[in-house]
């Protein structure tokens, strides 16, 4: 391993002599389990040092040799690169070299790099080119507890590689206790009935925390994780904060209070300065939660569940936990996915009071009482027994899994959840009669790195006449967020919305957004400010959007067929390109405003930062279903035309005589 050069540009609050962590005592015994097993399994708590140090003690043993590649897969793309940034550091080398990440639309790799850290969806793409991942001397499989849908497929993939690849060393590192459960999983079906590998445990340092509840349930949350950060600041002794919230929208509204409140206190007090942390913002805005404050100010990080295992802040010792996290959840009686709000288990609540104790004795303030901890769930139900399946059917059936109700799953998934998805990818072209992969719409979808309704209208769009439009509102929905930012001032942000607004919806506006930007944004930087867009997330989409042509041109896709009917406007011709893959979204708009979706007949809602939002539609499609408190929203909505769905989506809908 590199030796520390104190005089180098590192990231301070990122940098502890790993001496000090609690896995470089384990150093040998590691490298001989490694060694000795196929299968070893680390338990360790975040903080141990686990995801940083034994990819650098894998590399200096040599397992690199011969031009191999150690991967490390994470959950989630902020840890991958967070940690990327971090290792690169450790071995003094520039970030993309010898240590680099790769996520979706995002590879900071190069051909001299050996570490490399992406997310599990990542590696389990890399399979559809080299089934065995033959470049690969060991694959690492952090946060494995976390119980991903990608993870959960990944370690099944990876048990049936281990036959064909003994030589191949699989790590799986865990926060929690279900070491055995992983074991037992790769013992399973084990010809020789030897055990196929071994646990090493490593203990953390973790200082004592003391945990406070509300008396009673507060009504807000926000509010009161607000209140909190103001009471901790004037109460507590120094230390940075780290609160718990579920989403962008929360964590932006929450900043916003907290800078409006900070600006009252009194000018001898130290200073507070709110930071968001979640994963549409870039990797460039996660890394400021890293850097130490300055003198005389305390950090309040204001995050997701991202920070509850997979990233490590140091000089947090207060945490505040909303104890909810949003949890994706599919229906299969009405097809919708939708992103719920629900209470944490005790698992995730234990783990968010441990971010407390990391450098000293630390707090964490429960924003409910003692007796809704009690009847919280033990764990989180794993992310495959409640998602929309389609994407990784069609993953797994381009990977040659012809029977996926057979395949090797950690947790199987119910089988209404199997059968709606081969419905929608048999309805979308990608599968055929018998459930084969279509050749080549099918083995297309699954190789653009895009969810397999746009896949489809992506793949659709030379027909239309509209390839260019598509990419850039599949681009731009990509971004998994809103572009514009708030400021504190609705009636501007309001303003520049209706600036760019189109009549037809959420994705034309999209588009009039993109090609605003491309013409005038791009060049001067005031656009931006002037019409309260995210400069960062728009040249992001500028980026997927180039990979996302580069794969439609290795398809071959790039000449644009004349529309069939020229005479049919380019607005329509991209509202009609959208319903060939959104069409099981559908939704007929009631008397009172409200919409229900075809499938299911669920009352939707139009999301408030929506076009549609208290505008008159007869039938629209939609691209994101958003569940919060009560109601149910749909986000990014365009109008359609009812005949469109019979024309475009035969095998799903059909007119009842």
């Amino acid at each position: 391993m590199a030796d520390f050069d104190l005089n180098s540009s590192y990231i301070p609050a990122l940098h502890k002599p790993s001496a000090l962590l609690p896995v470089a005592k384990h150093r040998e015994s590691l490298l001989f389990l490694i060694e000795t097993n196929p299968v070893t399994i680390v338990v360790g708590q975040t903080g141990s040092g686990k995801t940083t140090q034994i990819p650098q003690f894998l590399e200096a043993a040599g397992w690199c040799s011969d031009g191999k590649i150690i991967g490390i897969t994470q959950p989630r793309r902020v840890a991958a690169t967070t940690v990327a940034v971090r290792v690169a550091e450790e071995y003094g080398c520039e970030l993309g070299k010898q240590v680099g990440y790769s996520i979706r639309f995002e590879d900071v790799t190069s051909a001299v790099t050996s570490i490399k850290f992406m997310t599990d969806g990542l590696l389990i793409r890399e399979a559809l080119v080299d089934p065995l991942l033959s470049r690969y001397s060991v694959i690492m499989v952090d946060e494995a507890h976390e119980r991903s849908i990608s993870t959960d497929i990944l370690l099944g993939l990876l048990k049936k590689i281990l036959r064909r690849r003994p030589e191949l060393r699989i790590i799986i590192s865990s926060a929690t206790l279900q070491a055995d459960e992983f074991l037992r999983f790769f013992a399973d079906g084990d010809a020789t009935g030897s055990q196929p590998g071994a646990i090493i445990t490593l203990e953390g340092r973790t200082y004592p925390i003391d945990v406070l509840y509300l008396e009673q349930a507060t009504e807000d949350y926000v509010e009161s994780a607000v209140s909190t950060v103001f009471q901790i600041h004037q109460k507590e002794a120094a230390g940075d904060i780290l609160v718990f919230l579920t989403g962008r929208e929360e964590i932006d509204s929450a900043v916003q209070a907290i800078e409006e409140r900070s600006a009252q206190l009194s000018q001898g007090s130290s200073r507070i300065v709110p930071l968001p942390l979640y994963a549409g913002l870039t990797t460039e805005q996660q890394m400021y939660v890293f850097e130490p404050a300055a003198a005389n100010t305390r950090k309040v990080i204001l995050s997701t569940n991202i920070a509850e295992a997979s990233v490590t802040i140091d000089g947090v010792v207060y945490v505040v936990d909303c104890g909810f996290v949003k949890l994706r959840a599919f229906n299969p009686q009405t097809s919708i996915e939708s992103l719920t709000v629900t209470p944490v288990s005790k698992a995730s609540a234990q783990q968010r009071a441990g971010r407390a104790g990391r450098t000293r004795p630390g707090k964490c303030f429960r924003l409910y009482s003692e007796d809704a901890y009690q009847s919280l769930p033990d764990i989180t139900a794993p992310e495959i027994q409640r998602s929309n399946l389609a994407p990784f059917i069609l993953q797994l059936k381009a990977l040659g899994i012809d029977n996926v109700v057979r395949f090797d799953y950690f947790t199987p998934p119910p089988a209404e959840l199997m059968l709606r998805a081969t419905e929608l990818l048999f309805s979308l072209g990608a599968l055929d009669e018998y459930a084969k992969l279509t050749r080549p719409l099918g083995m297309r979808m699954a190789e653009l790195a895009v969810e397999p309704m746009m896949a489809k209208t992506l793949l659709s769009s030379p027909a239309f006449g509209c390839l260019e439009e598509m990419l850039s509102i599949a681009a731009m929905t990509a971004l998994g967020g809103s572009v514009f930012y708030a400021d504190g001032n609705k009636k501007q942000l309001d303003g520049a919305r209706r600036r760019f607004a189109a009549e037809e919806g959420d994705h034309l506006t999209l588009l009039n957004i993109y090609q605003a930007f491309v013409t005038k944004g791009k060049k001067e930087s005031k656009f931006c400010h002037e019409n309260h867009l995210n400069y960062k997330s728009l040249l992001r989409a500028v980026s997927i959007r180039g990979q996302l042509r580069r794969y439609l041109e290795r398809f071959g896709l790039t000449a644009e067929i004349a529309s069939q009917n020229p005479a049919i406007p380019k607005a329509e011709s991209i509202r009609r390109c959208l319903t060939t893959g959104f069409f099981a979204h559908a939704a007929r708009m009631q008397p009172d405003g409200t919409f229900l979706n075809v499938a299911g007949g669920t009352v939707l809602y139009a999301h408030p930062s929506s076009l549609m939002f208290n505008r008159k539609a007869d039938w629209v499609i939609f691209h994101e279903v958003i569940e919060s408190g009560k109601k149910t929203f749909i986000r990014d909505v365009t109008k359609i035309e009812k005949a469109w769905l019979l024309e475009y989506a035969a095998d799903f809908y059909q007119l009842k005589t």
